[in-house]
């Protein structure tokens, strides 16, 4: 892979992990507010439950997409250790070039389509 591509794929992969970054701590600021902090009610009265409900559904949504984030932060990460090792661009299993077209549409990408495809169709069940 050329020394351009690389760099473009750098800087795409290091935008992408400054939108994450962000997202994560937009979440970890919205879950460390008190119910009274998001609602702005200062009463002393109890909630209702179904009021108490929809917090803990909204909590454990922004858990599970900061679960989500941080899983995706790890691959950005890899990608970014790749690219520095000089294995980026090339498939993990079988060794062939990622398609340069998979890489603009996954920078993050670790296989090439068809071992993807196989993948896929393993944890899916099917058999090819």
């Amino acid at each position: 892979m050329k020394k351009s591509d690389l760099k473009k794929f750098k800087k795409l992969l290091l935008e992408k992990r400054k939108v994450i970054l962000d997202e994560m701590k937009d979440m970890s600021t919205k879950t460390s507010e008190t119910i009274r902090e998001s609602t702005g009610d200062l009463s002393s009265y109890s909630y209702h439950m179904a009021d108490q409900g929809t917090d803990a559904m909204e909590r454990e949504m922004t858990f599970m997409l900061s679960s989500k984030s941080g899983r995706f932060l790890y691959h950005i990460d890899e990608a970014l250790r790749r690219i520095d090792s000089g294995e980026y661009g090339n498939c993990m299993l079988c060794g062939k070039p990622i398609g340069h077209a998979r890489l603009e549409a996954v920078p993050h990408a670790r296989f090439c389509i068809e071992c993807k495809s196989a993948e896929e169709g393993k944890k899916s069940g099917n058999k090819k």
